[in-house]
């Protein structure tokens, strides 16, 4: 098992990440740095590949790093993750803290596998200690793509940007055909209710949208419904996991800090 780097380690890679991503979305003629960069991205994406592939019907959770154990929110995650793990499926998460802790484990109290897809920024965050890989991206669509494709579902939790983003992603996927029977299903109806408030009211009414292009498919506060609803709706439902509670704690199989030259 790779060791955790040292702080002042972790500070030159943030740095230089800083700079790849300022690079990367600049915009450059410059040929050869545009050729390198993309032969970085290919080996990002066939590392993923390699990661994920063979991980079986998973379901992802979406939401905030900023609940924290014992919030509604949290508990909410946790008791949807274990409901999709005793359902049979692999749970993933971003691999941080808040929501994404609590689905992961409650993906591991119920004995199920739990996986952690992160993404390298600034403000790197370790892993949290619910997940059994934990797997680190460069590049957000790469992520996006490797979250979409080993996926079966997505499971929308309170969150902010980046849990919006990752949501009409994939409801644009479903919108126009690129993804098939793809449930998503969106929970925390008291801090999304405002949003699906606009959707209904504002986008439908405005004709900008059909009510059934912007469904955003189940809305729910119950895990178990949650989970019943991805089960009938996935190709290829798992069988219910049958293996016995894991419910400590430990550290997760670190990533590879291998980075693409």
């Amino acid at each position: 098992m790779a060791t955790r780097k040292k702080p002042a380690t972790r500070r030159a890679q943030r740095a230089l990440h800083r700079d790849e991503e300022a690079a990367f979305l600049a915009r450059t003629d410059d040929a050869l740095a545009d050729d390198a960069r993309t032969a970085r991205i290919m080996r990002e994406f066939l590392r993923g590949f390699d990661q994920l592939r063979g991980l079986g019907p998973a379901v992802t959770v979406f939401g905030s790093a900023r609940f924290g154990d014992g919030h509604e929110h949290y508990e909410l995650a946790r008791r949807t993750g274990q409901r999709l793990a005793e359902a049979g499926f692999t749970v993933i998460t971003g691999g941080g803290p808040g929501v994404m802790e609590a689905a992961n484990r409650g993906a591991r109290e119920a004995g199920g596998v739990s996986i952690g897809c992160n993404i390298r920024l600034p403000h790197e965050q370790d892993p949290n200690p619910y997940v059994d890989r934990f797997i680190e991206f460069e590049y957000f669509f790469v992520r996006k793509v490797m979250l979409v494709k080993y996926s079966s579902a997505f499971v929308v939790m309170p969150g902010g940007l980046g849990t919006l983003d990752e949501a009409f992603e994939v409801a644009t996927l479903v919108q126009t055909g690129k993804v098939r029977q793809f449930p998503l299903v969106t929970m925390g109806m008291s801090f999304w209710g405002g949003l699906l408030k606009h959707l209904d009211e504002t986008i439908v009414g405005s004709g900008a949208a059909s009510r059934g292009e912007i469904q955003l498919g189940l809305r729910t506060d119950s895990p178990e419904e949650a989970a019943a609803f991805i089960y009938a709706n996935v190709p290829e439902p798992p069988a219910p996991r049958r293996r016995r509670p894991r419910s400590k704690a430990r550290p997760a199989r670190a990533p590879s800090r291998r980075r693409s030259r």
